[in-house]
């Protein structure tokens, strides 16, 4: 069941939204304010959400920033919605990268299509099969290979070794790995990285140098055939 965040300051709106959203067989939470809404984040990473532009304590569009200028949510789709029919506004939030836009009022109905076609759009993004030499990964199946071969990966093995090869060849700092991978920040004595870049190579075998070491940087992830 997909989980929707619906950040919308009237209760009387949030209320209809969450309601239907429920009723189609979502799972829906709603925030009044910014505050409670990162709060949610947190705890919990929705499939999508639902933004209201005009909220009391912090304004959509700063929310939107925040959003995309973080790597745990920057992937996260986002429907923005507000009171003002401007182009001007639609524009911005589009640019800042909201996937859709909906000026109220507007039907429900309308809401949830939306909302179904933008999961459709992701879900066809995330079961193309990831990549790199002998390394295949599919993010919608959760599966691993190695040579054709399954791979045993725990989740942060996977989620790990799927961030390096989408880029190879990006280096990434231990304390980026931390803040991406695991939502924290990296302080100069934890040692999780490493730990979990050896329990990886340790899985590859014969292909354990494809996670390179640079040294008094942190790792990347590089495949030479010959």
């Amino acid at each position: 069941m997909n989980l929707i965040y619906c950040l919308e300051d009237d209760a009387d709106i949030r209320e209809l939204e969450m309601y239907t959203l429920n009723s189609m067989s979502f799972e829906a939470v709603g925030f009044e304010n910014a505050q409670s809404f990162f709060q949610g984040l947190r705890e919990k990473t929705p499939n999508l959400i639902v933004l209201d532009v005009m909220l009391p304590d912090l304004s959509g569009v700063e929310v939107l920033k925040r959003l995309r200028s973080n790597p745990k949510t920057k992937s996260i789709p986002v429907i923005m919605a507000t009171a003002r029919g401007a182009e001007y506004e639609k524009i911005k939030a589009l640019d800042l990268g909201a996937d859709d836009y909906m000026t109220k009022p507007f039907s429900v109905m309308e809401m949830v299509a939306r909302i179904k076609a933008i999961l459709r759009r992701s879900e066809k993004e995330e079961a193309v099969d990831t990549v790199l030499g002998p390394i295949c990964l599919n993010v919608a199946q959760h599966t691993a290979k190695l040579d054709g071969q399954a791979l045993d990966l725990s989740l942060k093995e996977f989620e790990l070794l799927l961030l390096l090869i989408k880029h190879p060849g990006r280096v990434y700092s231990r304390d980026e790995l931390l803040n991406i991978i695991w939502g924290i920040e990296y302080d100069g004595e934890n040692r999780t990285i490493d730990v979990h870049v050896r329990a990886l190579r340790s899985k590859l075998g014969q292909y354990e140098n494809i996670i390179q070491t640079i040294r008094g940087v942190g790792y990347k992830a590089v495949f030479d055939e010959h």
